[in-house]
Formats: C-alpha cells, structure tokens, sequence
C-alpha cells in the first residue's frame, strides 16, 4: 500500500514540475466552441443551445474575469436558462403538438416541404408522409393525371423494385435503408450554398410514395398517358380532336413533350411546348385502339354536345372529335314540335366545317351503333355525351378562327 502511494504521488510531482504543458491558446478554443457546424447540429438536438451560445460567446470576449466570478456566471446561466427561454419566447418547432405541427405543413409549398424534411428525421417522416403530398398531386396534377397515369405509374414502379432487387440484392438494400437514416446529417451544407442548388438533392422516400411520384413528374423522368388536344400544333387536320400521346413534363418551361403513338406505317410523332390548357385524363378507360360502348345513345336529343371515335383507316388509333346532336333533315327545328328524339337514327354536325363539306355531319343508329363508316370518310366509333359545363366550354376554346374546308 505504500508502495503504490508513492509511486503515485512521485508520478503527480513529475507531472506538474518536470514536464509542463503550455496550455491551447485561447483562438482554439473560441474556434472549437464557436464552429458553425458545431452550434447548427447542437441547436438541432437542444433548443436551448442557441442561448448557452450567445451566454459562451459574451463571456469570451469581455474582459478575462477571475475564476470565481465565471463560476458564478455559468451557475447564473443555467439558473437562469428556462427563464430566458420562456421571456424571450425561443421555442423549437419540435416542441409544437403533433397536431399544430400537421397544420403548419399543410400550408408549404412542395419546395417548403423539402426544405423542412432536411431538418432532422423526424420532420423528414411527416414531411414526406402521403396525406400531404396528396393535395399537392391532385392540386398541379389531378387533372391530367388519371386512371392510366396511375397504372403505368405502378407498373413502372414495380419494374424498377424488381430491377433493383437484381442488380443490389438484399444486403445493398440494407445498406441503402441504413444510409437513409443518416441522410439528414449527409447533407449539411454551408450557407454559401444555394437553394437552387439544394432543390436538386434528392430526398430519400419509397419508390410507391406519392411524393417520388411527384418528383418523378416533375423532373420528368416518368413518362405518362394524357390526351392532348389540337395535337402537332394545332395541325388543321387535327382541328377540335383531343388524341392520346405520351407526356413528359419540362420545369424549365412549364410545358410538356408529347410522343403520339404511330399511325400505319407513320413513324411515331413527337410535339414540344405543349402547354397545359391543352392537355386532359382520359375520360373513359377505353384504349385508343378499341370502341368505346357507348351508354347514353338513348339520351341523346338536339343541341346535345358529344364527343365521337373518329380514325383515318383501321390501322389508324381513335382520336376524340367534338360536335353536336342535330335535327333531323324533315324536322324544322321547332323545340315544340320536335320529335327527332324518338328516332332511330341521330344526326350528328361538326359545325367548324363548311356546309357542304364531307365533313360537316354524319348520322348512327341509336338502336345499333357499332364502328361506321369506310375508308373514304373514316370510321366513327363510340360516342359521349357531354353533360359538365367545363368539358363544353374547354372544346369551344379551341374552337378554329376560320370555318375548315
């Protein structure tokens, strides 16, 4: 035992005379303490941090004080902290209720939403949950976004899982899910960096979320079915039709590229600058290559609006062209005696050509209607009937400035 005392007490006073160590000058500590990483991450974890912060820093730079008396001025600080905190109304955004805290994402753009998954991941998991990136998709995108948007979207999806189950196998998924955890940290950045800049890092989410559907729209990369109307730049021979194509969004101009699938032995064609009033969902699920079945023949009476299948030839895919319920050639059109209703046969005019014109109206009967027509004229196919006021005056938008020949 006392041996060992003084061993030890022989190696205390090498220690202290012997061997003096010049202590740090005082720059590396200020800039130890003071690191603007160090402080952004602590505030993070502790709201309280950014208090202590300003609390260190008036004490480093104020005139050296004796050891007593910063002893007293640290035991002041944290005495006094909670009430500073509460007088100076600090309060960290993770302190809100789960509720209130709904509320506030809720009113973010998409951009805000992003921004704020960067903070820590527990706001990356609210940020990115589905409910809130469901009104952003239906707000910018639910109307040209339908039924066959969603099915290729899952299709596309499952295609890239199984792709990537392939090529990485279970161990790099691992991996990958384990590096997500630590995303939030990944990606801090100094504030020269800017936001435009930042928007281009990708945040890590399910392939089946909605918000990786948004962004995949977005950026463009996916791929998706719409009808557009007037295509190939209001081509005279497409005038008031809407035809099906594949669309990929531009964010640089805010318009679309839209890739027609081809007619006959035409080669696909491709229309840039396609603007968003000319875009639509499909209304019916039916394939451009097949008749629709019509459901509303029995419904259809003078002055209804309508849309109908047209097609060049039987190689050709439908398109959607716009006209309205005519009168009978013995009726005269009096609303009071007009029986044209009660007819098997309706008369249908597309009024954007001139009279006299081959296509200026053609006639189905309501009781058996199938694809009609020959290779002269084209071939007409299901119709539908018009019932909303937006679909009317959307067709009568495009309507030609000049009478088609």
């Amino acid at each position: 035992m006392i041996f060992i005392f003084v061993t030890c007490f022989s190696f205390i006073l090498f220690f202290k005379y012997s061997l003096p160590i010049k202590p740090l000058p005082s720059w590396a500590c200020e800039m130890r303490l003071l690191s603007f990483y160090f402080w952004k991450d602590l505030s993070i974890v502790f709201p309280s941090a950014k208090l202590f912060k300003k609390s260190l820093m008036s004490m480093m730079f104020s005139p050296k004080h004796t050891k007593k008396s910063s002893i007293s001025s640290v035991s002041s600080i944290t005495m006094s902290s909670s009430e500073s905190v509460m007088t100076e109304g600090m309060m960290s955004l993770l302190d809100l209720p789960n509720l209130a805290l709904e509320c506030i994402l809720e009113r973010l753009e998409p951009d805000g939403l992003c921004r704020m998954a960067c903070v820590s991941s527990y706001l990356k998991d609210m940020c990115l949950s589905d409910h809130l990136w469901d009104g952003h998709m239906k707000k910018k995108w639910g109307r040209i976004i339908g039924s066959a948007a969603y099915k290729e979207w899952q299709l596309h999806i499952s295609s890239k899982m199984e792709s990537n189950y392939f090529l990485g196998g279970e161990k790099k998924g691992l991996v990958m899910r384990y590096l997500s955890k630590l995303w939030p940290v990944m990606l801090v950045r100094s504030s020269s960096v800017s936001y435009d800049d930042s928007k281009k890092m990708e945040i890590a989410s399910p392939d089946d979320s909605i918000v990786s559907c948004y962004r995949a729209l977005e950026t463009g990369k996916f791929w998706f079915p719409a009808q557009v109307y007037n295509r190939e730049n209001g081509h005279v021979g497409f005038m008031l039709s809407c035809y099906d194509a594949d669309l990929s969004y531009d964010s640089h101009t805010d318009t679309f590229q839209a890739r027609y699938p081809p007619h006959g032995r035409r080669s696909a064609a491709i229309e840039i600058g396609v603007s968003w009033d000319r875009l639509r969902a499909p209304p019916v699920e039916t394939s451009p290559h097949d008749l629709h079945i019509s459901d509303c023949l029995n419904d259809l009476r003078p002055r209804d609006h309508i849309e109908i299948q047209w097609r060049r030839n039987k190689q050709f895919p439908y398109g959607w062209w716009y006209g309205v319920v005519g009168h009978l050639e013995a009726c005269d059109g009096n609303e009071n005696y007009c029986h044209c209703h009660e007819s098997d046969t309706v008369v249908l005019e597309f009024n954007q050509y001139a009279p006299g014109s081959r296509w200026r109206h053609t006639m189905i009967n309501r009781r058996d209607h199938r694809e009609e027509g020959n290779e002269a004229d084209g071939f007409y196919g299901g119709i539908r009937k018009l019932y909303h006021k937006d679909e009317i005056s959307t067709w009568q938008h495009f309507w030609p400035a000049d009478i088609l020949e």
